[in-house]
């Protein structure tokens, strides 16, 4: 090759190369990155062009059919006019002019008509929503049995009773509003606009179902990225994509997912890309009541809390390994999932699982009387042992996704289900638990379920497993955060305060917020200091929780920087307690605030609010009898507590809170009457035997009031407070005897103190 060739190659290779270059420059060089707008929602058909494969996919899936207008060709249940009877009325459904309406009890429990705007979901079951004032659209209490082909109550299913109109699960109440309930993970871009203070939903969405940008975010810098030639688009860019879904942990892979797989409660409305997680949501432990103590799921799970305890979870297994991600269809059929990992020759054999292979000789176990079949080869699959199935919303059986080894002796140990048990039914747990020795040896691996079983019930034999459990990296951070958790069963244990500081500066969001809620500290200075730094923790799930804790300390405690770090955390906490100011809780959350600030007046109003959304979730209506007694508004407290013992006179606290209004009220006999009522429903709180020990001296019952405020002592022996008020006691009543042995004990409890 001659110079001058060399020469025309190089000018043409510049040609070539000087024109994505100049794309490149077009598209990005010149654009003011700081003034960029965000990207744009664009709907999934501008997708379809270049991702046909993955459209093709999705369509019809779960996700494609999450909720979907009412048409025909939507709707899956009969409504020629069908006739569903339920509890003596009968449910009617049926059309007109193209439209379907269902005639069923409404608000009040009034009979009315009612029009269907949306399906939600489509299998094993199918739902509809109802449209009411307000912006509110509520989930009919009657679904479709897509299987079956039937109508059933899911309030005869999921709860086992007729729920009454006033119960906040009754289905025009906020139990089952769509809004707040359901809507986040059910459509795409859903912003849930609730306003709090006229109580009006707007609620929003750029596509009804969870389509392509739900999972990888608003992809308008997609569309363009895609139009840039291919030699010239940057590499770094994610594709343009907001949300990452390749060349991440599984970790992260899985995080993307829980924010709607998992039970939790959110701050505000999906955020485009997040941070992380934690930012967004706040999970749920794996604890009841909606898991047993050895974390099997109870109630609706969703997956996340389940999956984070497995081992599977810590070797980085993620979703996408057994689920095709956009048919979410399993990627292989039986076993062979499975043995992608586990290497089939030794744990697809019968020398594992001693079970029948289908099409062995061998009868079905008929259960349940004949509503449920176990076919011979059932068995000898890997999910029915390792992931048992249990039905929720009545039809939808769903496997628990913790991947556990069955444990019958924990059935007989601490009354949970095992996968045993589920097919052999006319079987005992221990006659599970012998097959188990046999094939497997008396050996058993440790599981963390042991240790929350005696840490639930308060066994101290558990603080030791509960440190390790805690400290132990290579547990799940899930398990830790659950033992991080019970700790706060044992305040007396200075090692568990020690750990709970230390655990404060995990890197795991999880453990960082259990130890932030279970934080004792030596006195209030130490939890102010340890807590301030947090308020800048890279999750707001974790900021909220340093927020509750420091606002509940005298604010005179603050000095002026750590009240102007406070300040933003105050702002940032009321508004995601406002984001879901429908629900009980977190209108009672904003009452303690405002309580813990000062402000009885919006405290109040909070947690009345609570109570009118959800007149059974009593904390608030305790805690705003304590707001009426501070604000000397004690006629109004004790009218609240006798219309909460008359409504639940299964909560000790109303009976306890009432006889202490009543002795302010000067109502002595009756208070006397209250307080002997708690001490009867709680025999385990100390407080209630003290105070009625107090009453039972003022009124000159001096026998009564020994005994107990002794029983008050015996519960708590290392209360201050007791055992200075038995100090008094015994010397106002002089019995030297007996004061000087109280004056002993507080000298070698407390050999410090000033007193």
């Amino acid at each position: 090759m001659n110079k001058q060739q060399i020469i025309k190659i190089a000018a043409l290779s510049l040609i070539v190369l000087s024109f994505p270059l100049f794309l490149v420059k077009t598209y990005f060089f010149n654009k003011d990155v700081s003034a960029q707008a965000p990207a744009e929602f664009v709907g999934k058909e501008v997708c379809i062009d270049c991702h046909a494969i993955e459209y093709n996919l999705w369509k019809n899936s779960d996700h494609d059919n999450a909720m979907d207008t009412a048409t025909v060709k939507t709707v899956l249940g009969d409504f020629d006019n069908a006739v569903f009877e339920n509890h003596g009325f009968e449910n009617k459904f049926y059309t007109k002019d193209g439209k379907f309406f269902v005639y069923t009890k409404g608000p009040d429990g009034q009979p009315g008509e009612f029009p269907i705007a949306y399906t939600f979901g489509v299998r094993p079951l199918q739902q509809y929503l109802v449209p009411f004032e307000n912006g509110r659209y509520q989930c009919l209490p009657i679904a479709w049995d897509t299987e079956k082909q039937e109508w059933f109550s899911l309030a005869d299913s999921v709860y086992g009773r007729e729920l009454k109109p006033d119960d906040w699960l009754y289905w025009t109440n906020n139990g089952q509003n769509w809004n707040g309930m359901c809507a986040e993970c059910h459509s795409t871009n859903l912003q849930k606009n609730y306003d709090p203070k006229t109580e009006i939903f707007r609620t929003t969405w750029s596509e009804i179902d969870v389509s392509c940008e739900a999972c990888h975010g608003p992809a308008s810098e997609h569309i363009k990225w895609a139009k840039i030639p291919a030699m010239a688009r940057p590499q770094d860019t994610n594709t343009g994509l907001v949300v990452q879904t390749s060349n991440i942990s599984s970790k992260q892979y899985i995080d993307n997912c829980a924010y709607c797989h998992a039970r939790r409660s959110s701050y505000g409305n999906f955020a485009y890309p997040p941070k992380n997680v934690y930012d967004l949501i706040a999970p749920a432990l794996p604890i009841e009541p909606n898991y047993h103590v050895d974390g099997q799921v109870k109630n609706e799970d969703y997956v996340f809390a389940s999956f984070a305890q497995s081992r599977m979870y810590m070797k980085d297994v993620r979703c996408s390994d057994c689920h095709d991600v956009h048919s979410l269809k399993f990627k292989f059929d039986g076993n062979d999932l499975c043995t992608q990992c586990h290497i089939k020759i030794s744990y697809d054999a019968y020398e594992h699982h001693f079970h029948k292979y289908a099409g062995e000789d061998g009868k079905p176990l008929v259960l349940d009387g004949g509503k449920r079949t176990v076919n011979v080869g059932d068995g000898a699959q890997c999910i029915n042992c390792h992931m048992p199935g249990q039905y929720y919303m009545g039809v939808d059986l769903r496997s628990d996704h913790s991947m556990r080894i069955p444990r019958p002796d924990f059935s007989m140990r601490y009354n949970v289900p095992n996968a045993c048990n589920q097919c052999h039914t006319d079987k005992t747990a221990a006659w599970a638990d012998s097959y188990i020795i046999k094939w497997y040896g008396i050996k058993k691996r440790p599981h963390f379920g042991s240790v929350i079983a005696l840490a639930s019930r308060g066994d101290t034999t558990a603080i030791h497993d509960l440190l390790r459990i805690a400290m132990d990296e290579l547990e799940p951070p899930i398990v830790r955060a659950t033992a991080v958790h019970f700790m706060d069963r044992f305040h007396q244990d200075a090692k568990l305060d020690s750990v709970k500081k230390e655990m404060i500066y995990s890197p795991e969001p999880l453990i960082r917020r259990e130890a932030v809620r279970n934080f004792i500290g030596r006195d209030v200075n130490d939890v102010i200091t340890t807590l301030v730094p947090l308020l800048n923790d890279d999750s707001k799930m974790v900021r909220i929780e340093v927020v509750a804790r420091l606002t509940a300390v005298p604010q005179n405690s603050l000095d002026s920087p750590q009240k102007a770090a406070l300040a933003p955390g105050i702002k940032e906490y009321i508004s995601a307690m406002e984001y879901t100011a429908d629900f009980a809780e977190s209108r009672h959350n904003l009452g303690n605030l405002y309580s813990n600030l000062g402000d009885f007046e919006k405290a109040e109003e909070n947690y009345l609010a609570a109570l009118k959304i959800d007149k059974a979730f009593y904390p608030s209506g305790i805690n705003l009898v304590l707001v009426y007694s501070r604000t000397g508004e004690t006629g109004k407290a004790e009218q609240l507590l006798r219309q909460i013992v008359q409504d639940q006179p299964e909560v000790p606290d109303a009976y306890y809170y009432l006889g202490l209004v009543l002795a302010e009220n000067k109502k002595y006999d009756e208070s006397i009457a209250y307080l002997e009522k708690a001490a009867k429903q709680t025999s385990g709180e100390a407080k209630v035997f003290y105070n009625l020990a107090m009453m039972y001296d003022f009124m000159k019952e001096k026998k009564k009031a020994a005994i107990t405020l002794n029983k008050a002592l015996s519960l708590e022996p290392d209360n201050l407070k007791y055992l200075y008020a038995a100090l008094q006691f015994y010397i106002k009543n002089e019995n030297r005897a007996e004061a000087k042995k109280i004056a002993k004990d507080i000298l070698s409890r407390y050999p410090t103190h000033p007193e």
